[in-house]
């Protein structure tokens, strides 16, 4: 589905279907479909199987039984190439509450045998409310669990009405890859009624309504039916894709929420190297250099951009790093909200409008959608607005390119920055909304050893401000302030005889601190930081023996609730797990020994396993 990085593609064809290649899509050639680099399975069915999981924080719901719903139950076989599994969706009749201060999804999935990860997505009514991939199963079986905060989504999924719920997975089973995701889909709902009761006593403010979830999501994604996934793909970098939309005339917010994922020859897009060393090279590889931009346009005029964070699948880079611990974001992918607020002005008319998405430099495939957050007026039938003002920087791009033959290095740096302004005139007076996105973006790239190592070292720096200027109340002011950090250090070894080493340091980061001018909703901060190391040895296509070890600290504070967790793994072992989940109680330790501090990864050398797997991949 994807491109790996250059060194371990080049030189290690048998390694993986393409060595880096997760397998979260499965639109690529036949070719690509057939077996590689594979685990012998084991019979033993004595073992319980292994708790996979991502590391976050849990979601802070009330103390109160929540009503349930069990949306879904199927198992994923072969579905590549048929159509999403569906349901009928129903809010529970029996449940007796009608407001509710948090809805969460939760997704339980079981796997045993053999397969690769799958990218999936989960939509209701066509709008997505999960985009995930599944963990790559064991010969004795493995379980994860994902759950989401989906409150945002509360419009949609309190309708009294049956909807159409839908499960895009594209999983492949035959006489190798054997495994078949059980899945469960259930959603709770959990009661407020207190809060909600004293709210409405004291009236709707503005200032109240701006913090509240939308009263309609409209969907930007395929209408069924399909073969595939809800998702547009884009495939190439003059590829764009359009839909068009109209809004009610009693809109006073919008907010755009974007899904993407990266696959195929573009998997690993930070990874890729400039088309002219590949050329100078003579090479058949994934290309157009490391920097990749999602562009969203209305009616054509530039709104907005994403600078995806680096996720990668749980078969990507060396598929031992993530068991059990998942890479930062594959269980719930990120998504990316842009404020359209200024611009509802220009699409208030009651005429049908247009919007577009794009990928700088694509290539194939991105998967994208969205869902347009729309806040309503009740009070009347029209409101009225006009964009004041929007500034586009134009993209600042510098390439510098330094190599001889397979060795070089290349430095990629990349800024953008949109500024919007507009005001819109309801029943709560006269409000001015300025959003601001300002975005930077730094790559540099070793070639090395003939093109057998690769390092790659990049940060994104992705700020969001909104203003909102109200009558007669203090303003608002919103900053999401986002550091994406990317690592890797790769390096193959042929070891004759037909066999060969890899090895692997990755570090993940995700930064976010959010900034609120209100006191009433506080400032918040996460740092979000991940390392692991990996090697493998593998004769004739098979693993045949191999570690990978993964550390991680996750620390999330604010002013009501902190959570911070400290933990490690090998081959499917925690060695350490302390958890703190308040913000002045000493960290509580799950397991008293190995490691509880982050150990060195050097940057120009391999580190050799200290033990290694057997070639039963257990």
């Amino acid at each position: 589905m994807s491109s790996s990085f250059f060194p371990l593609l080049f030189f290690l064809p048998l390694l993986f279907i393409d060595p880096l290649f997760s397998q979260a899509s499965l639109h690529q050639s036949k070719t690509l479909l057939k077996s590689s680099l594979v685990f012998q399975p084991s019979s033993n069915d004595t073992i319980p199987p292994t708790l996979f999981f991502e590391v976050t924080k849990p979601i802070n719901v009330p103390d109160v039984k929540p009503c349930s719903l069990s949306v879904l139950q199927h198992d994923f076989g072969y579905t590549y190439g048929k159509p999403p599994v569906f349901a009928n969706y129903t809010f529970p009749s029996d449940c007796p509450y009608q407001e509710f201060s948090k809805i969460v999804l939760e997704w339980n999935a079981t796997c045993k045998g053999r397969q690769f990860d799958r990218i999936f997505g989960v939509w209701l009514s066509g709008v997505e409310l999960l985009r995930s991939c599944t963990a790559e199963p064991r010969a004795t079986g493995i379980v994860w669990s994902v759950k989401k905060d989906v409150t945002r989504y509360s419009s949609l999924l309190l309708k009294n009405k049956t909807q159409t719920f839908a499960v895009y997975m594209g999983n492949l089973v035959d006489k190798t890859y054997t495994g078949v995701y059980h899945v469960n889909v259930t959603l709770y709902f959990y009661p407020a009624v207190e809060k909600m009761n004293l709210f409405k006593e004291r009236g709707e403010t503005l200032g109240s309504r701006v913090d509240s979830n939308a009263d309609l999501i409209i969907p930007f994604s395929r209408d069924l039916p399909l073969n595939d996934g809800l998702w547009y793909e884009i495939e190439n970098a003059t590829d764009v894709k359009v839909k068009e939309f109209q809004i009610p005339q009693n809109v006073y917010r919008a907010v755009l929420e974007v899904y993407v994922s990266f696959h195929e020859n573009d998997e690993f897009w930070y990874g890729n190297p400039p088309n002219e060393y590949i050329a100078a090279n003579n090479l058949s590889l994934a290309g157009n250099g490391p920097f990749r931009e999602v562009v969203v346009s209305l009616d054509g005029e530039l709104v907005g951009a994403v600078w995806p964070f680096t996720v990668v699948y749980t078969g990507g880079i060396n598929p031992l790093l993530w068991r059990p611990i998942s890479a930062i974001g594959s269980f719930d992918l990120p998504t990316y909200d842009i404020e359209i607020t200024p611009f509802l002005g220009n699409i208030l008319d009651g005429k049908t409008h247009k919007l577009r998405f794009g990928v700088t430099n694509a290539l194939n495939v991105w998967y994208i959608d969205a869902n347009l957050h729309l806040w309503l007026d009740s009070k009347t039938a029209k409101t009225e607005g006009k964009l004041l003002q929007h500034d586009i920087a134009p993209l600042g791009f510098s390439s510098v390119s330094d190599f001889k033959g397979l060795n070089g290095t290349f430095v990629t740096n990349t800024t953008r920055f949109i500024s919007s302004t507009g005001w819109v005139t309801s029943t709560y007076g006269t409000v001015t909304t300025k959003s601001i996105q300002n975005l930077s973006y730094s790559n540099y790239m070793v070639m090395g050893n003939d093109g057998n190592l690769q390092i790659v070292n990049q940060t994104i720096h992705f700020d969001d401000s909104v203003y909102v200027k109200m009558p007669a109340s203090n303003d608002k002011l919103k900053k999401s302030l986002k550091t994406f950090l990317f690592y890797l250090y790769s390096d193959y070894l042929d070891q004759g005889n037909r066999s060969s080493l890899s090895v692997a340091n990755v570090t993940l980061g995700f930064n976010e601190k959010l900034q609120d001018a209100d006191a009433k909703s506080p400032s918040s901060s996460l740092r979000n930081l991940q390392k692991g190391k990996g090697v493998m040895v593998v004769k004739d296509n098979l693993v045949v023996s191999g570690v990978g070890s993964t550390q991680q600290t996750y620390n999330y504070d604010s002013s009501n609730f902190c959570y911070s967790r400290n933990i490690s793994s090998s081959n499917y072992t925690i060695l350490y797990d302390e958890v703190r989940n308040s913000c002045n109680k000493r960290a509580k330790s799950h397991f008293g020994y190995g490691l509880s501090r982050w150990w060195p990864f050097p940057a120009k050398r391999a580190v050799l396993a200290s033990h290694v797997i057997d070639p039963n991949g257990n």
